[in-house]
């Protein structure tokens, strides 16, 4: 006799109570009520729970019943079915774009500085893992992150949502090759076929004629000695403004004269040693009793443990009068274009800016015979500043003419 509801709410017996085609209640003794389906797959007896009662009801139970019963007839197992959607829903869980983002940057984290990956790590969270970090993984289709990436470009960041898109398709690569996803469904995501072209715009630098102003305007600046020193070596050695505010102690050698800045800190991912002229030695030595005793070279004033702030340099050139007229990493330009001009060897020039070779073999050769000449290049780049900051000029050398 199959089961009613009035029956099932009458129940004063504990026991087995059937519905038909394999479905019961099993009333047990500790008092609850369990909905099972007994079936057979591949010649044995099995057991599938579908429920308690009564938050399962009976015409749930049977609608339960009978959806198992197709996967029978079909070939399929329930249970083992369960079983499967069990273990991927378990694994979505811990696959979110949020975790895997964790996991990510955690990876990632020794390649960049700090403070490059607060910055990658916040544009991530501002602008995709808002919107879908509690997301699996699998669950996100390319029309979502397009959407995404294209609601940065239309406030005016499009340069950036092109770094968005980047790190969010690495972070997919990432995690295919580390077994979290079957396919990459992010691949075919081209930033040149999403974003609108952009005009690219080459970060201003002072012009020769301009030094001996320039030249004049930092000497007279009133700022922070950390900053204006730190400007100053930024200046002299031609490096990176990032590069020039992470300056450790540990890096420097002044009795070889040699700052060699480690590969972790470098753009190209690769160890630069930067020869030092006397000009830039003095500047370090001037820091000496201020920031000897501390691991940066230009500590923040405010946090010793911190190097200055990103915005320093250019807010410091801001306050000088140059407020979109020039930015600090424009300096590299006009080292480049002064040293090329007067002679010096591009390749010299290019080593001494870390530009990447990409011919190995040419590397390796930079490497090991141009440091002699980087460091004449070097101090004569210094007696220029010098002689620009007098009004005059400075050409190079016979003797390195070669």
């Amino acid at each position: 006799m199959k089961l009613t509801d009035a029956k099932l709410r009458n129940l004063s017996e504990t026991g087995k109570y059937f519905d038909g085609g394999g479905l019961f209640l099993d009333y047990a003794k500790t008092g609850g009520k369990y909905w099972r389906l007994k079936y057979r797959s591949n010649g044995k007896e099995k057991l599938l729970a579908l429920g308690v009662y009564p938050a399962v009801g009976l015409k749930d139970a049977r609608e339960q019943a009978m959806q198992a019963r197709m996967l029978i007839q079909s070939g399929i197992d329930p249970a083992e079915q369960r079983k499967v959607g069990k273990a991927k829903a378990e694994k979505e869980a811990v696959n979110t774009l949020q975790a895997v983002t964790a996991e990510w940057l955690e990876h990632q984290a020794a390649r960049w500085e700090p403070v490059t990956l607060q910055r990658i790590q916040a544009s991530l969270e501002n602008d995709i893992l808002n919107i879908l970090g509690a997301r699996p993984l699998a669950s996100i289709t390319p029309l979502e992150i397009m959407a995404a990436v294209k609601v940065i470009e239309a406030r005016g960041a499009g340069e950036q949502a092109g770094r968005v898109l980047q790190r969010v398709k690495a972070i997919f690569r990432w995690a295919l090759i580390h077994g979290r996803l079957q396919s990459n469904p992010m691949v075919d995501l081209v930033p040149s076929e999403i974003l609108r072209p952009r005009e690219v715009k080459h970060r201003a630098a002072i012009d020769d004629r301009e030094l001996p102003e320039f030249l004049a305007r930092l000497d007279a600046y009133d700022g922070e000695l950390h900053t204006i020193s730190a400007l100053r070596l930024l200046i002299l050695t031609a490096t990176r403004p990032g590069e020039a505010r992470g300056a450790r102690w540990d890096e420097i050698d002044l009795d070889a004269a040699v700052w060699t800045i480690p590969a972790e800190r470098m753009k190209m991912r690769q160890e630069h040693r930067v020869p030092l002229s006397r000009q830039a030695l003095a500047v370090l030595q001037q820091m000496r009793p201020i920031s000897e005793r501390l691991e940066l070279v230009f500590p923040s004033p405010f946090y010793s443990t911190k190097p200055l702030s990103e915005n320093t340099f250019n807010s410091a050139m801001a306050r000088m009068g140059y407020k979109y007229l020039a930015t600090a990493h424009g300096f590299r330009a006009l080292f480049s274009t002064v040293a090329n001009e007067a002679g010096w060897r591009p390749d010299v020039i290019e080593r001494q800016l870390a530009h990447k070779e990409r011919n190995q073999v040419r590397a390796a050769y930079h490497r090991s015979t141009y440091m002699a000449e980087r460091t004449q290049l070097m101090q004569w780049w210094a007696d220029y500043l010098d002689a620009r900051r007098a009004g005059q000029t400075l050409t190079m050398p016979q003797w390195a003419r070669g």
